[in-house]
């Protein structure tokens, strides 16, 4: 059996797809463990965590679909998410904030904070 395989930028694109629906606040944790996922550092054990929650978060499949839950629906989504950040986040450096500031800024122009509307 062939083992599961996705390129860095696949999944950056998939995550750009994200953004653009869940805003620069939403997108920031995410990007975080994206890089983290890239770094040379990070723990094959760690990088498995963080791929399997990226997967989950732009993967189509979906325990508890949005259209079908609302809100609901993307509270697995951000369990999953805030649950591996947490394991993860001491292997978040200076140069990764930086690189999500950098890329944030690229996909946001000019937006450091957002109103959400009613």
């Amino acid at each position: 059996m062939k083992p599961f395989t996705i390129k860095s930028e696949e999944l950056l694109y998939k995550i750009s797809q994200y953004a653009k629906k869940a805003g620069r606040v939403a997108t920031r944790p995410v990007l975080l463990l994206y890089f983290v996922w890239k770094s040379p550092i990070t723990p094959t054990q760690e990088k498995r965590m963080i791929l399997l929650a990226l997967a989950y978060l732009v993967l189509p499949i979906d325990l508890i679909p949005f259209g079908r839950f609302g809100l609901w629906g993307w509270a697995d989504e951000a369990f999953s998410v805030w649950t591996i950040y947490k394991k993860v986040s001491h292997n978040i450096t200076p140069a990764i904030e930086w690189e999500v500031e950098k890329l944030l800024e690229d996909w946001f122009p000019g937006t450091w904070y957002e109103i959400l509307p009613e």
